[in-house]
Order: structure tokens, then sequence, then C-alpha cells
């Protein structure tokens, strides 16, 4: 046969009872625990430690010294003037006046009688190509002044193209590529070349562009202002050096 269990040994009935009870312990632990107090430690248990003195360092006070500049030396005595009595006279001068009236005779001087003198206008001695007004004219140029100008400058680079010694470079051991010679001279009152300096990469380069300009011929002389003067020129001659 089978025990059977008695209904009052069933524990379903009181499952809300005992969870209750289980929460309410668990509640009085937490709070127990929270509430629990400590006390510090005795000051007698720290008598054997060794605290020492702070020591402390007395720092002097300094002061700063300005450096004091001398005053400035005092000004100089005013010099003593001395008072010197007159011994002669001073004429006062009387100022007569220059009015006239219609009693005193004035002169009528003609026109034939004053000489009219002429100032010459100062002109500059050397008047840039550039800025001259009235350029020298190259034998054989015509039409306006830009014309001529023009015409004066290509009759020049014609003139150097034909007579400039060109082989002469090739002897100077000078490197490839492009040489350039300045030669600045100046066309005077009279249209000829004179002044001729040259510069350049050699000495020989540059005494032949000075004898190549010297050939050009006489020209018509250029003006400023209506008066003839002297004009400088700058020309560039360019050599192409090859191996």
């Amino acid at each position: 046969m089978l025990a059977k269990k008695s209904e009052k040994a069933s524990v379903a009935a009181y499952s809300k009872i005992f969870f209750q009870l289980g929460l309410t312990l668990s509640l009085i632990i937490i709070y127990t625990a929270i509430e629990w107090r400590t006390f510090d430690r005795s000051v007698d248990e720290l008598a054997s430690l060794n605290i020492q003195e702070e020591e402390i360092i007395d720092i002097p006070i300094t002061e700063r010294i300005l450096e004091v500049k001398p005053p400035p030396p005092p000004p100089p005595a005013p010099e003593v003037i001395e008072v010197v009595a007159n011994e002669k006279d001073i004429e006062e001068t009387i100022l007569e006046t220059t009015e006239t009236d219609e009693s005193e005779f004035v002169e009528v001087v003609e026109m034939d009688d004053i000489e009219e003198v002429v100032e010459e206008e100062e002109v500059e001695k050397d008047i840039p190509f550039a800025i001259i007004e009235d350029p020298p004219v190259f034998p054989g140029c015509k039409g306006s002044k830009e014309e001529k100008k023009k015409c004066l400058q290509e009759k020049i680079t014609q003139h150097v193209a034909k007579n400039y010694n060109t082989n002469l470079s090739k002897d100077l051991g000078l490197t490839p590529g492009k040489k350039k010679v300045y030669v600045i001279f100046k066309i005077n009152k009279n249209g000829e070349v004179q002044d001729t300096r040259a510069r350049g990469p050699h000495a020989r380069l540059e005494k032949e562009a000075v004898r190549v300009v010297n050939m050009l011929p006489t020209m018509t002389p250029g003006k400023q202002r209506g008066i003839p003067v002297g004009v400088s020129y700058t020309l560039p001659i360019t050599l192409h050096v090859q191996i």
C-alpha cells in the first residue's frame, strides 16, 4: 500500500507568509548594515609616530638699488656784454618821399633809347636719343620725325652688321651662346660721331665695336628747341658664339 500524505503537511498554503518573513528579514539586515556605526581610534595609538617640527626659514627682505644718474651740468654762463659809450654822433638818415605832384616834370624816355637784352636759353649739352625733340638724320633718311628716328636706328644696325668682324669671337675662347657688346657714343652738334666707348666680354670685341661705330658717316645733327645739340646713343651688339 502507498503511504498517503497528510493534507496538513502541504506548505503551499503558507508560501506567502514565508515570502513576507524572508523579505522582512532581508530589510532588517540591510538597515542594520547601513546604520552600523564605527568609532575613530584613540589618539594614543598615534603617539609612537615621529612628527617633525616644521622648519621656519627667515628670508631677509631685499631692496632693489636703482642707479642714480648724476644731474646734468648747469648751462654755461652767458657772455658778459660790455656796453661801450658812443664816441661819435650818429647821423640820422632822412627818408624822402617818392610821391610826385603835378608841378614836377616827368622826363619821357623814348622806346628807341632802350636796348633789348636777349638772354640765350641754356640747353643741356647732351640729350639722350630717346627724348630728343628733333633726332639726328642719317644720310638718305626722309619722312616725319618718327620715320627719321626709326630709319637712323635701322641704318646704324645695318652698318654694324656689315662691317663688324664676327669671326673674331671664335679665337677668344669664349663659351658658346649669345654675347653682347654695349657701345655708347655721341653725335655732336656737327653730326659727327665722337666719345665712343664699349663694354663687352672681351677687350678685342670692345675695340672692334669702337672701330665699326667710328666709321659711321656724318649726319644732320639733332636739335633741342631749334638749337643743335649733342645726342647720346646706346647701341647693343649681339654676337652668337658657336663651338
